[in-house]
């Protein structure tokens, strides 16, 4: 299944009370499809999933599949450190109506190569959807080596990458050596079209939040052969990409939102929301856009 090619990482929307705003949800489904989304990833880093407990993870994948009504795929962000709790929530989510699943690898606890082709293999055997797996070093410690993606690829069901390894050559090495259907997405805004020059297929988002329009006008400007006009808006795109990560993630994004009228700036502990000041620091970043 061809999830498209700029999926957004989707924030969870919270009320001052810290519960979650389901109104709101509808909000941001809405608004993500309206700017461009091809496809929505829940209950990832950026929607918060550390804070979120398993009946209101299960809630807010059947919930965002009903407000997408097949509009654009639903992608359920199951994975843990835990493979055993990975593949029951995995289980689970597959019956909900959602599209995907994506997987993160194993954090704090720093697994073997091989233990982590085992943790993704188990979870692919739990649901007959797609998955994509999701390597990201920066925050899970590990880097899901190539050789080891490469043999990942080879299951059935596992037809992605979220890489945010930041190595070009080992992003190349995976786009080499796996079957011309396996997509291989960029995890970083910034490195969307980099990567997208060595043969991948687009960008799981953060950015898209407020930048959705720009972001596909580049990805189908370079997918055309525009390669000038897709680097001169990837150039353009770069002091917004920075400014969702001036705190950490999902404040910044959050706070723009709410700036649009869309969600209210909440977060959930240990993540805080943006102070006044913080976000008149947001606004320097955009004049610079």
């Amino acid at each position: 299944m061809d999830f498209g090619r700029i999926l957004t990482a989707m924030v969870t929307p919270f009320d001052s009370e810290g519960k979650i705003d389901w109104q709101g949800l509808e909000k941001v489904v809405e608004h993500l499809i309206l700017t461009g989304s091809e496809g929505l990833v829940i209950a990832g880093t950026t929607g918060e999933s550390p804070t979120l407990t398993t009946d209101e993870k299960l809630k807010l994948f059947q919930r965002t599949a009903e407000i997408s009504g097949r509009r654009v795929p639903v992608i359920a962000g199951t994975g843990t450190n835990d493979t055993g709790y990975s593949t029951a929530l995995t289980e689970k989510a597959s019956k909900l109506g959602i599209d995907g699943i994506m997987a993160v690898t194993p954090y704090y606890n720093k697994p073997s190569q091989e233990g982590m082709y085992e943790h993704f293999k188990a979870i692919a055997s739990a649901t007959t959807l797609p998955v994509m797996v999701y390597n990201i070093p920066g925050r899970c410690i590990i880097n899901l080596q190539a050789e080891t993606m490469i043999k990942l690829a080879g299951i059935p069901n596992i037809t992605s990458v979220k890489e945010a390894s930041g190595s070009l050559d080992q992003i190349s090495h995976i786009i080499a050596s796996t079957p011309e259907h396996f997509a291989v997405y960029s995890g970083d805004d910034s490195m969307t079209l980099p990567i997208m020059s060595v043969g991948g297929h687009g960008v799981v988002s953060v950015a898209a939040h407020i930048a959705g329009h720009e972001l596909r006008e580049m990805v189908q400007a370079f997918s055309e052969g525009s390669i000038e006009h897709a680097s001169a808006i990837h150039r353009s795109l770069l002091p917004k990409m920075k400014a969702c990560f001036i705190a950490p993630n999902p404040a910044p994004v959050k706070a723009m939102l709410e700036q649009q009228g869309i969600i209210s700036r909440d977060t959930r502990l240990p993540m805080l929301p943006l102070t006044d000041a913080e976000i008149k620091q947001l606004e320097q970043w955009f004049s610079l856009a």
